[in-house]
């Protein structure tokens, strides 16, 4: 998405991507084309990294109502973060899911499509 409705919805895109990105895709691993974030390593510490990662998620889905997202796009994003919080939850399978589902990348991807898709002409959709 190149533009947002308004100058503060491309803000609140921009922040969100970027802190996506760092949960989800900010470390590459050396000698593959995999990215790993803050979430999947913090997820890692039992009992507090499950929490940090549901408390973006709800500074992210904060966010994209701010935004002025459709309610269909915001009950994804819940549906998105409570799949990560419940499976993350379980000892190294979640841990592994952390790095391998990448909630807030995806929940920056529906925010962007949603708010897209109502800057777009009727007729272009």
């Amino acid at each position: 998405m190149e533009h947002a409705t308004n100058p503060l919805q491309q803000a609140r895109l921009d922040r969100i991507r970027r802190v996506a990105r760092l949960m989800d895709a900010r470390y590459g691993i050396p000698g593959t084309r995999y990215r790993i974030g803050l979430d999947g390593l913090i997820g890692l510490i039992p009992g507090i990294g499950d929490g940090v990662g549901l408390a973006v998620s709800g500074w992210m889905i904060a966010e994209a109502v701010q935004a002025g997202a459709r309610r269909r796009t915001i009950a994804r994003m819940v549906g998105n973060a409570a799949l990560d919080g419940v499976v993350g939850s379980v000892p190294l399978v979640g841990d592994l899911f952390d790095f391998a589902f990448k909630s807030h990348q995806r929940n920056a991807a529906l925010l962007a499509a949603d708010l897209e898709r109502q800057v777009r002409p009727a007729s272009a959709r």
